[in-house]
């Protein structure tokens, strides 16, 4: 069983590791080492981090005589992990100019050679040494959809207005009405029990008590979203928390991340370049705080967690990925609760009952960051479609804009 599972897994690691050098495809070097904000990593700095867990958390402890491929570079491409060593500040990243590119790509070419070859031994194919591995994927499928986000702001900040892709054509229909999807509430089970993948976080599965309540069917379109804005929606304090006000003022928000006002209308920067923004499609690039700001507007509120994975369990994860080509999300979709854009809750990002991270340095991939997080559920029309499920619990602050992050409502 270990040596059908390692060879699945070898198969699957040249098919993740493919898939972020494809999104790479489109960037030229220049692109790549450009840091826009600090919260962003450059690409170059993406490839060679995901590289750098394979050679940490796989080759260094289980491959016999493994050395650093280069020295020092642990230090550039560790990123939060304190107990793998010492790491270079997140904000200067954009300052590594050195490793080049291709160094970056021949050090992911030597380290998956080197993975290969230690699933082909007993060593590679023990239980603990494949979960590290399967570990590893998921994380680099964790920064495939960083990886575009992060050039979408890199891009937004160049007045050229240039386009990682070209736009396909239009496919959105009319937009489906608001409809709500009622749950009688009781005891439901939530988290991570079965088989298969999941994050440490997911788990110990668990029931909570939910009352009576309703999921809307759909996302909140950009349309619905633009009402809010002419309402007055950004300068009425009735509407927000106090922090998210306070944001309001001192970022001098007016609209949802990457609108603007130009060329007489209204438009919306994407990774396919300007466009003027489409009703029909759901708002995007908005925070915790102007997500419960509009579903108090609309005389609702944002759904808890545990909401959302009671009427998700069990529903097929279908929708707009990645992998269909969706680099904005396209009209909304009624029913589905996955794609499109992650959906913010109102659930703050804390442990479930009985969890407990790993020992060492692995254990820091999630614990350390349960606090002054809220938590997001669903996934987005950049999410690889194979790396989600109900269970899947994302995380960011409440003000965190710049990824793909919407809005579905409760009540």
């Amino acid at each position: 069983m270990s040596a059908a599972r390692a060879a699945a897994l070898a198969a699957r690691l040249v098919e993740v590791r493919a898939a972020t050098a494809r999104l790479c495809a489109p960037l030229g070097p220049e692109d790549m080492v450009v840091q826009s904000m600090p919260d962003a990593s450059p690409a170059k700095w993406h490839l060679a981090h995901t590289t750098w867990f394979f050679e940490t958390f796989v080759l260094g402890p289980h491959a016999a005589g493994h050395r650093p491929y280069r020295e020092g570079w642990s230090v550039l491409f560790n990123s939060y992990y304190v107990a793998a060593g010492p790491r270079h500040p997140r904000p200067e990243r954009g300052l590594l100019t050195r490793p080049t590119v291709a160094e970056v790509r021949a050090y992911r070419a030597a380290v998956d050679e080197q993975v290969q070859a230690l699933l082909r031994t007993p060593t590679g194919q023990r239980p603990e040494v494949l979960a590290l591995l399967e570990l590893g994927l998921h994380h680099e499928q964790q920064h495939q959809e960083l990886l575009l986000t992060d050039i979408l702001h890199a891009f937004s900040r160049n007045p050229l207005r240039p386009a990682y892709a070209p736009r396909p054509a239009p496919t959105a229909g009319p937009t489906p009405p608001l409809a709500w999807r009622e749950h009688g509430g009781g005891l439901v089970r939530i988290g991570h029990g079965g088989e298969g993948f999941a994050f440490d976080n997911e788990g110990p599965a668990h029931q909570v008590f939910l009352h009576p309540f309703a999921l809307a069917t759909r996302l909140v379109t950009a349309g619905e979203f633009q009402a809010f804005i002419d309402d007055g929606g950004y300068r009425r304090p009735e509407l927000w928390l106090s922090d998210g006000f306070g944001a309001v003022q001192a970022q001098g928000w007016e609209a949802p991340l990457h609108w603007e006002a130009s060329r007489g209308e209204l438009r919306r920067f994407t990774l396919h370049g300007e466009w003027p923004v489409d009703p029909s499609a759901p708002v995007t690039h908005v925070s915790y705080y102007e997500a419960d700001a509009y579903a108090r507007w609309a005389g609702a509120r944002l759904p808890t967690e545990a909401e959302w994975e009671a009427v998700a369990s069990g529903q097929p994860v279908a929708g707009p990925f990645v992998e269909d080509g969706a680099l904005a999300p396209p009209g909304v979709e009624q029913g589905s609760l996955f794609g499109g854009a992650w959906a913010w809750t109102a659930s703050p990002y804390v442990p479930y009952p009985g969890f407990r991270p790993a020992a060492g340095a692995i254990g820091e991939y999630n614990g350390k960051f349960m606090v002054n997080q809220l938590v997001l559920r669903g996934g987005s029309c950049l999410s690889p479609r194979s790396h989600l499920r109900a269970s899947y619990r994302n995380f960011f602050p409440p003000a965190a804009r710049w990824q793909m992050t919407g809005i579905r409502l409760a009540r």
